[in-house]
């Protein structure tokens, strides 16, 4: 049985490294992540707690927007809602902005951050993911473009509006489904 390809995609068995930032020069065990913005209490934890929270895998598509894709991929990590929850976010929270060290950001509305598959994942098919590709902490968002799975996450930030990030104020969509082929917005 075949595999279903998104529009416009084509599978790949390698996962070819793609970044627009520079690698930063943070320590994997100096890591940690910020969640601020419109939350009752801002909290910072580090990587290697976030390690040791109760992971779940997911296993899908890796699609990049420049129409390659890898398949089967299986992301071991722990859910964003497991870290804060709807109750731990002010009412006029609406998107979160995701943050990695280099500048780089993006958007997501919070249906899509705090969907059961989307993860903070720190492995892949069983094995820690390359710090080239995100390690410690790499936003996975089944189902979107791979520019709003954000390499070495660093900071989320909660808030009431629509704010773009890195690839969104270059032209790329905003939501990036790939079954919609939404790449450019």
């Amino acid at each position: 049985m075949a595999e279903k390809t998104p529009p416009g995609q084509r599978f790949i068995p390698s996962w070819p490294v793609r970044t627009a930032e520079e690698m930063p020069a943070i320590a994997p065990e100096d890591w940690t992540l910020k969640i601020t913005g419109l939350v009752k209490q801002e909290k910072i934890l580090k990587a290697g707690d976030i390690h040791t929270m109760p992971a779940i895998e997911v296993v899908g598509d890796f699609h990049c927007v420049e129409s390659w894709s890898v398949p089967g991929n299986r992301w071991r990590g722990v859910r964003i809602r497991d870290l804060i929850g709807r109750d731990d976010l002010l009412e006029t929270a609406k998107f979160a902005l995701v943050y990695s060290p280099g500048g780089y950001s993006s958007e997501l509305d919070l249906d899509c951050l705090m969907d059961s598959e989307t993860l903070l994942a720190w492995e892949r098919n069983g094995e820690p993911i390359p710090f080239e590709h995100g390690y410690p902490l790499r936003l996975i968002v089944p189902g979107r473009y791979a520019y709003k799975s954000v390499k070495w996450v660093m900071e989320i930030t909660f808030v009431d509006r629509d704010i773009r990030g890195y690839w969104e104020e270059r032209g790329y969509h905003p939501v990036a489904d790939v079954w919609k082929n939404e790449r450019y917005g």
